[in-house]
């Protein structure tokens, strides 16, 4: 499979428009206010497959479901902690499923 290419519950990260650039606050600097403001987040591809720069909808580590376009597949954390570990990304959520009693 490419790179350019991700599956379901594969750890990704999609950008989304919270406000085009009409909606920003006219006490912005010009050149800000002349761009949207973007938001991305990580989460699991809820879709079957999807490649980079679909819309494609995740499901973050705290339950949400969001819908953006995709922009990385497996994403660094930028701030140096590494490569994630795809054995601890689920430990979260499997432990409030397990405290809630929805243990599998």
């Amino acid at each position: 499979m490419s790179t350019n290419l991700a599956k379901k519950g594969d750890w990704v990260q999609v950008q989304m428009n919270i406000l085009s650039p009409e909606e920003r606050a006219q006490y912005l600097p010009e050149d800000t206010k002349k761009v949207p403001l973007q938001m991305r987040v990580k989460g699991f591809l809820v879709d079957e497959i999807a490649s980079l720069g679909a819309t494609v909808r995740i499901k973050t580590t705290t339950d949400r479901i969001l819908s953006g376009i995709l922009i990385d597949i497996n994403p660094k954390y930028t701030h140096n902690f590494g490569e994630p570990i795809p054995e601890l990304m689920k430990v979260g959520i499997e432990l409030r499923e397990f405290l809630a009693g929805d243990e599998k």
